[in-house]
């Protein structure tokens, strides 16, 4: 197996990329699939700037103004959500919008025939609402970043033990900042993605209790913004929430 870097449109300088051969059984036969190209996300670059968007409905006349106006605004990694119709599709444009500016991944990823598709469009993580054992032990297996959703400590720990690149604790805004900083007493090798009700007004709490990365959706990439083209007000939820964590981020230094 050969490893290198590549420059293709798409792929940011930092990711890494393998070229791997890929197994499939079938009805208890082995048949190869043949060389393939996968885009590995770099994490450290992603701890660096923990912020993740979530795009999903994403219509496919607003996907470049979306994607031009997160980069514009400080966003350096988005998920676009497999139950959006034309997802992959999506993927592989927004990738070649990007040209490298922008780490791209695939959420609500519950299925095998849905992460394939995710990687053969360029999805470099992808995510998941809840613990799908057969996708997170693909991801690990072939080196992709996976964030598999939990909530109770048990949920959380599981997740971890089988790869996780990070725990995505969802939905965040259940359980509060506070549940974070009791995840941590035991757990606290933990790497843990705060998702659901995650806001420039309380993304500070998150991150002093604990939570190690940061993921936005319905509330910065609003439908109805979106479909009156208000773009602009997209780019301002992300620019508030970068401030936000460049605050917290300092503070910390």
């Amino acid at each position: 197996m050969s490893v290198g870097r590549l420059d293709a449109a798409g792929l940011r300088p930092d990711d890494l990329v393998f070229l791997v051969v890929v197994v499939l059984v079938v009805g208890g036969g082995t048949v190869l699939a043949g060389e393939r190209r996968i885009r590995i996300m770099n994490l450290e670059a992603f701890r660096r700037k923990p912020l993740m968007g979530i795009v999903r409905g994403l219509q496919s006349d607003d996907l470049e103004p979306v994607i031009e106006h997160a980069i514009e605004a400080g966003l350096e990694t988005l998920e676009i959500t497999m139950n959006t119709a034309g997802a992959a599709e999506l993927i592989r444009r927004a990738s070649e919008i990007a040209g490298g500016r922008l780490t791209l991944g695939a959420g609500t990823v519950l299925e095998i025939g849905d992460l394939e598709a995710a990687l053969d469009a360029g999805a470099t993580f992808a995510v998941l609402p809840t613990m799908v054992d057969e996708v997170v032990n693909v991801c690990v297996e072939r080196g992709v970043a996976v964030f598999p959703g939990a909530l109770t400590p048990t949920e959380v720990y599981a997740a971890w033990r089988a790869g996780a690149a990070m725990v995505k604790v969802f939905p965040a805004q259940v359980a509060g900042p506070d549940y974070f900083r009791e995840l941590k007493g035991p757990f606290g090798e933990l790497l843990l993605l705060a998702c659901g009700g995650v806001s420039a007004e309380n993304l500070g709490s998150y991150a002093r209790a604990g939570a190690d990365a940061f993921a936005f959706g319905g509330s910065v990439f609003r439908a109805e913004w979106m479909a009156s083209g208000e773009y602009e007000r997209i780019a301002d939820a992300i620019r508030g929430l970068v401030t936000a964590y460049n605050k917290v981020s300092c503070i910390e230094v």
